[in-house]
This record gives C-alpha cells, structure tokens and sequence, in this order.
C-alpha cells in the first residue's frame, strides 16, 4: 500500500502541515526538519499527490508553451530552450501550434487558461488579441522571440492608442526576444557598406498590417547611411512558404535593377535562394542575399549565406524562467519593465559581394 503524508508525518515526528510545507515550498520549515521530512519521504518512497496539489492550489501545473509551426528552425530552437528550463525547475511543459492562426490561438489561450497552468510562454504569430482574455486570468504570460504586431511599446518609438490598445496588442506583458533591431542595422550597414544602393527588403507584414519592428529597423538604418527607401522594393508576405516565395518572385521579377535582398526571416529568405536561382540570377555575382535567422541549411547553400544569428534557445530558456518564477509573486523579484533584449550576430558568408558595376538581369 503506497505510503501517505501521514505516514511521513509520523515517521518523521511532524505534524502532516508541516510535510505539507516540505513538498510545497511554501511557508517556513527549518533545514534539519526539512532533511528529515524528506529522509522518512526517502524511506517510505512517498510520492505527494498531483492531483491533491492541483485540488488545494486550483492549479493543474506546468507551463503552457504555443508557437506557430515547431518544424520552423527558430520556434524549434526556442521549444529546446523552454524545455531545458522547465526540466532544471521541476516543470512539465503542454506544448501546443497554432498555425498562425488567430482562432486556433486563441483557442489554444483559453485551454490553458481552463487547465490552470501555472505560467505560459507564447511566440505570437499576430495581434495580441487572442491572448487578451488569458491577460485578465492573472496568470503569468511571457511573450518569447515576437510581441504581437500592433504593440505600443515593440515599435520603435511609435507610441499611443491609449489603454484599450495597449490590452489588445499585450501591454505589460513581459517578453524575451532577440534586439532585431540591431541585428537589421547590422545587416542594412553591411550591404550599403559593399556599395549596394537598391535594397529589397523581403517578409515585411502581410498588407494591411502595421510595420513590424524589422521593417522599422530597416527603414531607420537605410534613412540614417542616406540611401532612400523605395516603396517598391519593400516585398510583403504572409508567414508561410507561399506567400513568401511569391513575394520574392514578385520582388525580383519587378525590379531589375535590385542588387540586393535582406530578408526578414528564414522562410523569406528561403524563397529569395528558390527565385534567384529560377531566374538564373548568380548570387553573389548578380544578387547579394542576406536574412535573419542563421538556421542549418543558411551554411550548406551554394554560396553560403550571410545571415543575423538569433538566440533562439537563449529566448526560451529566459522565457521559461520569468513564467516559471510567477511574475516575482514567489522571489520577491519584480517583474521586466520592458523587454529583456538577446544580442545577435551578423554571420559574414559568401552569398554578398560588392555590387556589380553594371547590370543586365534581362540577360537573365
């Protein structure tokens, strides 16, 4: 018969509170009558209760984690990173995809909310409205490598839209991402720096929605090194292979005078090596191609590519701390102010030259 708290209570000559104080963490224990708590746990291979716990806290447990697609190179980067923190604090993770898409999302919001996880991470594939409601349940959110698009604060200095807006888009929420910003300037000074003048930019978002912080981070550095941004040349796509190779194909075949693309993202900068090498184009010869995201397969191209490392697994291991702690409610520690920014790395490969003299893509 297995072993109950008031076994271990007698063998250990304490009163069944204090065990519980033991195994919860909660309220004072000395440390000789917690390590002989634990000896007579040891001795009896006492197991505590899930489902008592979850019953006496109202709470199943465990962190909730919702990215877009896992078989992305950085959402599965950053899973490793969550999970490694969960596993070093004891915590299970419920992992779940929404697909970008905002109904799914916000349905994956409201289950974790109904299984009272103790804490969620979330990579938002959009607006913060899906997570809008599980804001008010109290529960720790921790945005991880994107605030949602819209956010008054995530937008180089774009401020405003009052309280109703700020809810929407996940004001105060704590969020751990990548300094892309840098990482876009970076770039951007690197391709100017090789004498390229017409740059495209790939992967901005989809019509109708508001510049994201890369695009922002591409227009300032472009306007601060002098070199206009042409309309024209900034490509915008929804985040799937599709849409992006078509914004790519529209980009490239639209502007022949291009002599290089950055690309926002590794599906963008995906589609950007497909088109290129569809229309005969030579990278670096004809194009010179860069992107964020420094995944496997950027070094096994033929030339390799010129990519902005993101600490991916860095964000989620950061995320999964400030969810995990309860938003200081348990350390005492208050949470971010403002997002806990990760340094990237711009990685120099062969896929940028300087840019040709003269060009003739209709040759091509």
């Amino acid at each position: 018969m297995a072993a109950t708290i008031k076994d271990v209570a007698a063998a250990a000559g304490v009163g069944i509170a204090t065990v519980s104080r033991v195994f919860s963490g909660a309220g004072a224990v000395s440390a000789a009558t917690r390590e002989r708590v634990l000896a007579a746990a040891r001795e009896l291979d006492y197991r505590p209760s899930a489902v008592g716990r979850s019953l006496k806290t109202r709470r199943t447990g465990g962190l909730g984690l919702a990215v877009p697609d896992v078989t992305d190179p950085f959402c599965a980067e950053l899973v490793a990173g969550v999970l490694d923190c969960a596993r070093s604090l004891g915590q299970h993770v419920l992992l779940d995809v929404t697909l970008g898409d905002p109904a799914r999302e916000a349905e994956i919001a409201e289950r974790f909310a109904e299984q009272r996880v103790d804490g969620v991470i979330a990579l938002p594939s959009g607006s913060g409205e899906p997570w809008s409601g599980f804001v008010r349940t109290g529960v720790p959110l921790v945005y991880a490598g994107r605030r949602p698009s819209g956010h008054p604060e995530g937008r180089q200095g774009r401020g405003g839209g009052g309280e109703a807006a700020r809810a929407r888009a996940g004001g105060g929420v704590p969020a751990v991402l990548a300094d892309d910003a840098a990482g876009i300037r970076s770039a951007a000074e690197y391709l100017v720096g090789l004498g390229h003048r017409r740059i495209g930019f790939l992967g901005a978002p989809a019509p109708g929605a508001p510049p994201d912080a890369r695009e922002d981070a591409f227009r300032a550095a472009l306007a601060a090194l002098g070199v206009p941004v042409e309309e024209d040349l900034v490509a915008r796509a929804r985040p799937t292979r599709d849409s992006a190779y078509a914004a790519a194909a529209g980009l490239l075949q639209r502007r022949s005078d291009l002599t290089a693309v950055l690309a926002s993202g590794n599906l963008s900068g995906e589609a950007a090596v497909l088109v290129a090498r569809e229309l005969d184009l030579r990278v670096p010869a004809d194009l010179s191609i860069a992107m964020v995201d420094d995944v496997a397969w950027a070094e096994l191209c033929d030339p390799p590519l010129t990519a902005v490392a993101r600490p991916g697994r860095d964000i989620g291991y950061r995320a999964c701390e400030l969810a995990a702690r309860d938003t200081g409610r348990e350390t005492g520690r208050r949470a971010p102010s403002g997002p806990v920014l990760l340094p990237t790395d711009l990685i120099v490969r062969g896929s940028c030259a300087p840019t040709p003299i003269r060009r003739d893509r209709a040759r091509h």
